[in-house]
């Protein structure tokens, strides 16, 4: 083999662990849903095409897509040793140009132009023509590229692909996904949330096993729901999670976990859900479908919205209270859903100011409508949810509901004294900055805010007697 022997990159991958035609579709997605479906569905048998037109919807930032290390230092090693490095794509050129401009390999690349979708055979032919038989080496990770290496002087193969056992003259690089990170990106710790379904059994004081194991399923379809949203959440955020200091690691961002393979797992998970929320009656599934769907209403597009935004964060916690009672058969009381409602006011806007605290510069956030201008109006809305929540909770108290569940009346009216004591402690941590970016998982892991609430249940169940 001579030294000078181009190396060829194919990018989708191998170069990248990530896949560009995903991201552009998913950017789309953020972006244009109804052109992304529009065109996803016209040219789905043409992928050339489909490349070409989703590329135009949805120009990503290729200078943030997540690298593989172990072929960028053989490209940096072929450099340095004088080789020619070039990147050979099926993606779209108006992609992998600047791609290859960014990593200093623009001399000349290999893509589809719309017409032509380059991958196997196709990719192939335009590299013998360019470079002769057996006059490059070429890196893939994929079994369509079993075409290409069999011409290649040199079959640089990522990760796993079966039939490259046929080959000759094959390097292996490291590649793939661990499934600790699928787990991850399905954020189990979010689903601590949904101890908010135990609400209207504890409220109604119905402690019997039945109640509960109907409330356990309950919490296992909203955690699978819930982890099917935060994965189409991700897929959507990828350009703003790559520009955040620390989301940038989570693992679609980072490309430890392929997009496909989110895909596969958003699916599964919303037919557990789907399945589980059938399960326990039209009521329940009603709960979850208005669940999905108002997720993903607020991932496509609510959550760049002021305000609404906020509102939309309180309707899904609320949605957890109303699923415990749907999924328990007891009756959720309207003053419980009324209270709790403005207490989740407070908290999504103390989810905002910690954001802002947070923020390294006045400019919004990236995918959001706030920036540190508006850290005062969101301390002045959290303060008024707080007071709402706590003058609702007094009326309550005079409610016959109430008089019949917690006799004594004046326990209650303590009970307000540690309420409103984690509410201000909430806000005042959130405005400093000084919590988690979700103040629920917060909440629970907050040694003296848990203590607040649990004087809070000790007052109300001396109260009930």
């Amino acid at each position: 083999m001579s030294d000078q022997t181009p190396l060829v990159l194919d990018v989708d991958g191998t170069f990248l662990k990530t896949d560009m035609l995903l991201e552009c579709w998913w950017a789309g997605m953020g972006r244009d849903p109804m052109a992304t479906l529009r065109v996803s569905f016209t040219h789905f048998r043409d992928r050339a095409a489909l490349k070409s037109k989703l590329a135009k919807i949805a120009q990503i930032r290729t200078d943030l897509l997540p690298v593989n290390a172990d072929v960028a230092a053989l490209a940096a090693a072929a450099r340095a040793d004088g080789r020619t490095v070039v990147l050979a794509s099926a993606s779209d050129a108006s992609l992998v140009q600047p791609l290859a401009d960014h990593h200093d390999m623009g001399g000349r690349i290999f893509a589809s132009d719309g017409h032509l979708n380059l991958k196997g055979t196709a990719k192939a032919d335009a590299l013998v023509a360019a470079y002769g038989e057996g006059g490059f080496d070429y890196a893939g990770n994929d079994a369509s590229d079993l075409a290409i290496w069999k011409h290649a002087d040199k079959a640089i193969v990522v990760g796993d692909v079966a039939g490259v056992s046929q080959l000759g003259n094959v390097t292996q690089v490291p590649g793939g996904w661990a499934n600790r990170d699928v787990l991850r990106a399905m954020r189990p710790h979010q689903w601590v949330k949904n101890v908010l379904l135990f609400l209207p059994m504890l409220a109604a004081h119905q402690f019997g096993l039945a109640t509960l194991g109907l409330v356990m399923l309950g919490i296992a379809a909203f955690s699978a729901a819930a982890s099917c949203i935060y994965i189409v959440n991700d897929l959507l955020d990828l350009e703003a999670d790559r520009l955040h200091a620390t989301k940038c690691r989570r693992p679609f961002a980072s490309g430890a976990v392929p997009i496909g393979v989110g895909m596969a797992a958003c699916v599964a998970l919303g037919v557990v859900a789907l399945g589980i929320g059938a399960l326990l009656g039209t009521a329940f599934l009603t709960v979850v479908v208005t669940y999905m769907i108002l997720s993903l209403a607020y991932s496509l597009r609510l959550k760049r919205m002021r305000w609404i935004d906020i509102a939309v964060l309180a309707s899904l916690y609320t949605l957890r209270v109303v699923a415990g009672a749907a999924a328990s058969g007891v009756d959720a009381s309207i003053f419980m859903l009324i209270f709790i409602f403005p207490v989740f006011i407070t908290l999504g806007c103390v989810k905002r100011m910690t954001e802002l605290a947070l923020a390294t510069d006045d400019a919004h956030l990236p995918g959001r409508g706030y920036g540190r201008q508006d850290r005062g109006d969101l301390l002045n809305m959290s303060v008024i949810g707080m007071v709402g929540a706590l003058v609702i909770f007094f009326l309550y108290s005079h409610s016959d509901q109430a008089h019949a569940l917690y006799p004594t009346k004046w326990l209650m009216w303590v009970a307000l004294l540690p309420i409103a004591g984690w509410l201000f402690r909430m806000i005042r941590l959130g405005y400093q900055g000084k919590q988690d970016y979700d103040p629920i998982v917060f909440a629970l892991r907050d040694k003296r805010g848990i203590g607040l609430l649990l004087i809070t249940l000790a007052l109300m169940f001396y109260s009930a007697g």
